[in-house]
């Protein structure tokens, strides 16, 4: 619990003290989604492939919500914020494999024994993160491109 309170922590802060691209409205868009897409998600490999779990097997705990409502979406934040949108592809795919190798350094390190460690893997393995984060980091930005869209079309509009 120590490792999650932290990162918690240091991840919310982070998220917020650089934060020069999103508006409030794209915040809390990102935050929503992200919440309602990890649940889902979490539901088919969590429970139908017991792919991995937070804190105990087939219990489900209060404080599993924290690492879905306070871990997840600060780090899409950061992501959206450092993204080099505008630039050449090659950047922005440098961007995401960087990105997503943090990523697996930061499971890696929730995969450490309690009080630190909270995730646990079952028949998850690093690998099937270091496949699926890519195409999850690109259904946030399309996601996130969608509500610029709708924002601009909104203001246009008025």
């Amino acid at each position: 619990m120590i490792g999650l309170i932290t990162a918690i922590i240091i991840f919310n802060f982070i998220a917020f003290k650089i934060n020069k691209r999103l508006t409030f409205n794209q915040i809390l868009h990102i935050w929503t989604f992200s919440v309602a897409f990890q649940s889902v998600f979490d539901v088919f490999v969590v429970y139908k492939y017991e792919g991995y779990w937070y804190f105990e097997k087939n219990e489900l705990e209060w404080a599993t919500i924290l690492p879905h409502l306070l871990v997840i979406p600060p780090v899409n934040i950061m992501f959206l914020n450092w993204f080099p949108f505008g630039t050449r592809y090659t950047k922005q795919i440098s961007y995401i494999f960087f990105f997503t190798i943090a990523i697996l350094i930061y499971e890696t390190i929730t995969l450490l024994p309690e009080p630190w460690g909270y995730f646990n893997n079952g028949k998850w393995k690093l690998w099937h993160s270091a496949i699926i984060d890519p195409i999850l980091l690109l259904i946030l930005l399309g996601y996130y491109k969608l509500v610029c869209t709708v924002e601009n079309k909104t203001r246009t509009s008025l």
